[in-house]
C-alpha cells in the first residue's frame, strides 16, 4: 500500500472580501484572471460577468502582490446549498499545488460563512478525482455547461468542533 505525500501548502496570503470592498485595480486583476482562464484559455464564450459577483465572497491567494488564484463563495438563494465557483489559478503560477490550496481555503471560508452546511460545486468533469480528494462526491450525471462537460458535486458538512 502506498501513502499519499503529506500536504504542504505553498507560500501565500489569503484575502476574502465582498465585491464592494475591492479597489478598481484589484477588481480588474481578478476579473482579468478569470477571463484569461475561462474565456481565453478554455476557449469558452460565456457571460463571465453574470450578475452574481455582487452577492459573493471573493477569495484570493497572493504571493506578495501577485494574484495567484481566486474563487467565489456564495449561496444563490436560501433553499440551495452554499457554492464554490469560478475557481481559477493564474496560468503564470501553475504547478505549485495552488488549486488544492485554493480549494482548501475556500472550504474553510464556506464553513465559516455557512456553518454546518454542505458545500456544492459544479465541477468540470475531468476534475472529479481532484475534487474527490478534497471530500466532494459526485451527485449528478454529466452535463454540458458552456460547451464543457460538468458534474455536480457536494462536500458534506463537517461536525462543529
Amino acid at each position: 500500500m502506498t501513502t499519499s505525500p503529506t500536504y504542504t501548502p505553498p507560500t501565500y496570503t489569503t484575502d476574502v472580501r465582498r465585491l464592494e470592498d475591492f479597489s478598481a485595480v484589484d477588481l480588474y486583476a481578478m476579473l482579468k484572471m478569470r477571463v484569461d482562464v475561462f474565456v481565453v484559455e478554455q476557449e469558452c464564450a460565456y457571460p463571465e460577468l453574470d450578475g452574481n459577483d455582487l452577492d459573493c465572497l471573493h477569495l484570493r491567494l497572493f504571493e506578495g502582490t501577485d494574484l495567484l488564484a481566486c474563487a467565489r463563495l456564495w449561496r444563490p438563494s436560501p433553499d440551495v446549498l452554499p457554492r464554490i465557483g469560478r475557481v481559477a489559478v493564474s496560468p503564470d503560477h501553475r504547478g505549485k499545488r495552488l488549486g488544492e490550496a485554493l480549494m482548501r481555503e475556500a472550504v474553510i471560508e464556506c464553513e465559516k460563512a455557512y456553518p454546518g452546511e454542505a458545500i456544492e460545486i459544479s465541477a468540470q468533469a475531468h476534475l472529479q478525482k481532484f475534487y474527490g480528494s478534497l471530500g466532494f462526491e459526485r451527485t449528478s450525471e454529466e452535463y454540458v455547461e458552456d460547451g464543457i462537460p460538468h458534474v455536480d458535486m457536494v462536500r458534506q458538512a463537517t461536525a462543529p468542533t
